[in-house]
């Protein structure tokens, strides 16, 4: 089995890896940190790595995946019930962390190893990061990351090295993405956005990434006025930068030179799509992809960035999109609304201990079910309308995705954020139930005037039946709406 890091050896050994504020690590010292972290686990079961935003999470995963051990990020502010069931269904045989570190109860009974960045020493050079790997195959578990558990415990989703593999290699296909890209983002590294995309991609592409720490739009600035060339944010971060560009020149002219500017983990809304091009000059691109497949499909560098979409299949991945019986959608016409199913070599391998759920979740022939809702151009450009369990709506007949809705509502001047769900009625089977946060808390819109503005640009049938004000909406760590607490609110 071939290493996922030819980079480590094989880049300058004075080319910078990874910068975390002001601490960095060249490719040398990576290799010799990571590799001599590496030959203290090779051989032990799972371990658990501490995934706070610093070297020693990136060392540490590195570490893993170079002496072939699975690894289990845990998100730090994950709650002591939570990182209870982890541990239990991982069962990992210790936690990597860095030095000085309180861990939370949950983790008390786990042995503990302190990641020292800098232990082997520049002089140890690059050999302790070859490491044999010759027990390894392509479908041998290098991560097992866990889902956000909406509909119960969190599933441990097991990735295989050849997923990260095949998709790092389609992204660097798709994005044009070389040693010479310097990465700039601000994410979470307990899960595939940030870690596997924004830590282990420009690894394997002999690259570097420098991380915030702390999302900001100084940092960004000042990142990509000293070189970087591609951002990755989550679309609260754009949002972020979107309302910050009209009285930020030096912003705007920071963002106009990046070479990419990637947004995913959630639907950009097309508003922030075009403050931000209108300010830049410059498009955001979106990608889609879940735990369970990592990236699936991406617009192109070399291709139309067309805002509200995700882009086209990435290569090696094949994609459909089915009808409630299962049946595939005869026709791609921009209109008609599927799940998502996909197949090829980003795929997990299993859900941990849960042979049923991994059961559930394929079709016969091989295709993952993965509960989006879509509309496909015949061009094959996909964009998302929603997640079948909470934004697909059937109202009066008709099947709407919420995202269109509320993309509509997100262009009234006095929408700040909106959320639309269903819920109940006796005569449409749902109605459309707008969550809206104002622009002026002190003077929000009517509803009969948000539903005629969203009549006008849709259809009658997509207009809210119902609007809520709130002063947020629940997100998640990854900036995702967590509509299931909408519905309680």
């Amino acid at each position: 089995m071939t290493s996922l890091f030819p980079a480590l050896i094989g880049s300058p050994a004075e080319r910078p890896a990874l910068r975390f504020g002001k601490r960095s690590l060249t490719y040398a010292e990576l290799a010799a940190a990571a590799g001599a972290l590496a030959g203290r686990i090779q051989g032990t079961g799972r371990v658990a790595v501490w995934a706070t935003p610093t070297l020693e999470t990136a060392v540490g995963v590195v570490a893993a995946l170079l002496a072939g051990v699975p690894a289990v990020p845990l998100n730090p502010k994950s709650g002591d019930s939570e990182l209870g069931h982890i541990v239990n269904d991982s069962a990992p045989a210790l936690v990597l962390t860095a030095p000085g570190t309180q861990l939370p109860p949950a983790l008390g009974d786990l042995g503990r190893l302190e990641i020292a960045v800098r232990e082997a020493g520049r002089e140890a050079g690059r050999e302790s990061a070859q490491h044999s790997l010759t027990a390894l195959t392509a479908d041998s578990p290098a991560l097992v990351v866990y889902t956000s558990g909406t509909t119960g415990p969190p599933k441990g989703a097991v990735i295989p090295r050849r997923a990260i593999a095949a998709t790092l290699d389609a992204l660097a296909d798709a994005w044009q993405w070389t040693g010479d890209d310097v990465l700039v983002h601000a994410l979470p590294l307990f899960h595939v956005h940030g870690l596997i995309l924004g830590i282990l991609g420009p690894l394997r592409r002999g690259g570097s990434v420098r991380h915030l720490g702390r999302f900001g739009t100084e940092g960004v600035t000042q990142e990509l006025n000293a070189g970087a060339t591609m951002l990755f944010g989550v679309p609260t971060m754009y949002h972020r930068l979107a309302e910050a560009l009209p009285g930020d020149p030096a912003l705007a002219k920071a963002l106009g030179r990046a070479r990419l500017l990637v947004s995913g983990s959630a639907a950009l809304p097309v508003h922030d799509h075009e403050r931000i091009a209108v300010a830049t000059g410059r498009r955001v691109i979106e990608r889609y992809g879940m735990t369970e497949t990592l990236m699936n499909t991406s617009v192109r560098a070399d291709g139309e960035p067309r805002a509200g979409t995700v882009g086209v299949p990435l290569p090696g991945v094949e994609l459909r999109l089915v009808e409630e019986d299962g049946s595939a959608i005869a026709a791609y016409d921009g209109e008609s609304v599927g799940e998502i199913q996909v197949r090829g070599p980003n795929l997990f391998t299993e859900y941990l201990n849960r042979p049923d759920a991994t059961a559930a979740a394929f079709t016969g022939d091989g295709w993952f079910r993965t509960g989006d809702m879509a509309v496909r151009d015949a061009d094959g450009y996909v964009r998302i309308v929603g997640r079948k369990a909470t934004d697909l709506i059937k109202s009066g007949g008709y099947k709407i995705g919420a995202g269109e809705i509320e993309n509509a509502l997100l262009e009234h001047p006095a929408v700040r954020e909106a959320a639309v769900t269903g819920e109940p009625d006796d005569d449409l089977g749902e109605r459309v139930v707008a969550w809206i946060v104002p622009a002026d808390p002190e003077s929000p819109p009517g509803a009969g005037e948000l539903a005629d503005h969203v009549a006008g640009r849709l259809a009658p049938h997509k207009r809210p039946r119902v609007v809520h004000f709130l002063d947020a909406l629940p997100r998640n760590d990854m900036g995702k709406i967590m509509k299931r607490a909408l519905k309680h609110a």
